[in-house]
C-alpha cells in the first residue's frame, strides 16, 4: 500500500489533520483528524510502500503493546484510510 498523492499531514492547534490539495483531493465537507498514534503511522510511511504489519511492528516498539492488538489496530485504520481515499494497494 502507499499513500496517495495530494495529502499531508499537517499539526493545526495541537491537532493532527490530514490536508487535501490539488483540485481531485479538495472536499471542503470533512476533516481528518488523526491521534497520536495514527499520525506516527502516518508519518513513518510517506512515500513508502507499506503493510499493515509493518505498521503493527511500529506500534508494537512505540506503545509496548501485544503484536496481535497492534494488528487490529493497523489494519482498522488503513480500512480507514482507503476508506477515505488516503491509501491505495
Amino acid at each position: 500500500m502507499k499513500i496517495n498523492d495530494g495529502f499531508e499531514l499537517r499539526t493545526v492547534c495541537d491537532d493532527n489533520v490530514i490536508v487535501a490539495y490539488g483540485r481531485k483531493n479538495i472536499d471542503f465537507s470533512k476533516v481528518i483528524s488523526l491521534n497520536e498514534s495514527a499520525a506516527l503511522m502516518w508519518n513513518a510511511v510517506i512515500g513508502k510502500d507499506f503493510t499493515c504489519q509493518e505498521l503493527a511492528d511500529l506500534l508494537c516498539k512505540e506503545y509496548e503493546i501485544d503484536e496481535q492488538t497492534a494488528l487490529e489496530d493497523a489494519n482498522q485504520m488503513v480500512a480507514k484510510w482507503k476508506e477515505l481515499g488516503l491509501v491505495s494497494d
